[in-house]
């Protein structure tokens, strides 16, 4: 077993804290429809293409949350036009440009994913965000660019391995064969793939360190280079070779985030009742497919009719041992409902969590058990046993994630307080408003 604390709380840059938030507690099963805005992995990744792409595009569906819209920033700073009109997002490329200095904020899309892009431009970039990001690892992508022939230093000059860095674009990169341990995050991958088109010999990248986690964030990267006409060939394990050539630009629809969605979803697993997400997609690489899945594992009945998927709960959860490499993401929704179940749960296969906007397994212990659970913290994952929950305060660290986890307790809780809700603004930012409209419907009904 290892234990860990997860980093002090720290304001980002987008707002002060707001006051606890007291988290509605269900009165009655639901019976509720959720709409869930623009999937945030997806809207960062076709901006990143539309801007080397070779015309202007088009997102719709796009959503508006802090990482999307620091990104859109980031991409300003580099000589790129990006116009917002609500939820239709027009992305002019320009000759990249430098110097610059990029604001990541928390955003993991943004450090990982527009180094590469930086190294394009014609000087140098400055990448910095809030300081729970600096402790966030980059070492993996940033030394696979310098062996790319890509100079990244600290400010003291040295080789960093965090935020705070700089980029000393040179107008184009050679490109080639390099080497990743992207055991940590699958986004040192795809932030290499996602410029890899745009360097003079493509880009062969091999992951050479462990199990490779989120693998299917992989395959969205993947899913949208060749859909923007790259070549890419992944047929032998844990190696990506990127073709050279030109990054269509073209007008895509933005799928809803499955991720986001899934809190929504697991109230129907406390409350009782059913909950209903539209516009969710036949096929999709988003990790949140899974949704379905893990839930009728901890005793939901799901079915599809037509693009909305029902998800029916009986209030009893039964506890699951599962994997979760493949979707990290749904960690803090999957351990909320496990902390409700009447059965032990085992979360494996998550390590990698302890590098995300926090450590979020030593979080997700430290906040089950600080409202009366049993969650210990194992070397990749989490056990949690069942135990009868009291009120109190849930910290979220800055995590999003975090804030939901806690909004699924209060369900069923009474007196849980969520501090700094407004973290949700990372990837859904109407979070607040959506969750109380979900209830105040089934008031209603």
């Amino acid at each position: 077993m290892t234990t860990s604390t997860p980093n002090t709380p720290v304001p980002d840059a987008a707002s002060a804290p707001d006051p606890a938030w007291a988290a509605p507690t269900a009165a009655s099963p639901l019976d509720a429809a959720v709409e869930v805005p623009g999937s945030k992995s997806l809207t960062n990744r076709y901006l990143v293409l539309a801007a080397l792409a070779n015309g202007p595009s088009e997102l719709r569906g796009a959503l508006s949350s802090r990482d999307t819209l620091l990104m859109a920033e980031a991409l300003r700073q580099l000589g790129v036009g990006v116009e917002v009109d609500g939820t239709t997002w027009r992305v002019t490329p320009g000759e990249l440009r430098g110097p610059a200095s990029i604001d990541c904020g928390l955003a993991g899309t943004v450090m990982r994913f527009l180094p590469a892009v930086a190294a394009l431009a014609d000087g140098p970039v400055r990448f910095d965000g809030d300081a729970g990001a600096r402790v966030r690892p980059m070492g993996p992508v940033l030394a696979g660019l310098r062996n790319l022939g890509v100079p990244v230093t600290a400010d003291d000059g040295t080789e960093p391995s965090t935020l705070p860095f700089t980029v000393e674009g040179r107008g184009g990169v050679v490109g080639g064969a390099v080497d990743v341990d992207a055991s940590a995050s699958s986004q040192f991958v795809s932030g290499l793939l996602l410029a890899g088109a745009r360097f003079d010999r493509g880009l062969r990248l091999r992951h050479v360190g462990s199990a490779l986690p989120s693998l299917p964030h992989i395959e969205m990267t993947v899913d949208v280079l060749r859909g923007a006409g790259v070549e890419v060939d992944d047929s032998t394990p844990s190696t990506w070779v990127v073709a050279p050539g030109p990054i269509v630009a073209r007008d895509v629809r933005v799928e809803p985030d499955l991720s986001n969605a899934s809190p929504f979803l697991a109230a129907a697993l406390v409350a009782g009742g059913t909950v209903r997400v539209s516009g969710w997609p036949t096929s999709t690489t988003q990790p949140g497919a899974l949704v379905p899945e893990l839930f009728e594992q901890l005793g939901a009945r799901t079915r599809r009719v037509g693009d909305v998927l029902e998800v029916t709960g009986t209030g009893r959860i039964r506890g699951l041992d599962v994997d979760l490499h493949a979707a990290g993401e749904l960690t803090p929704t999957i351990a909320a409902l496990a902390a409700l179940a009447e059965t032990p749960s085992r979360l494996r296969g998550i390590a990698h969590l302890r590098g995300h906007e926090t450590d979020r397994l030593a979080a997700l212990v430290c906040e089950i058990n600080r409202l009366g659970g049993r969650a210990t913290e194992t070397e990749d994952g989490l056990t949690i046993e069942p135990a009868t929950l009291h009120g109190g305060t849930v910290e979220t660290y800055h995590d999003h994630r975090m804030a939901t986890f806690g909004a699924i307790l209060g369900l069923r809780v009474p007196g849980v307080r969520v501090e700094d809700v407004a973290t949700t603004a990372k990837t859904l930012p109407d979070f607040t408003r959506m969750w109380g409209s979900m209830l105040a419907a089934t008031a209603r009904g």
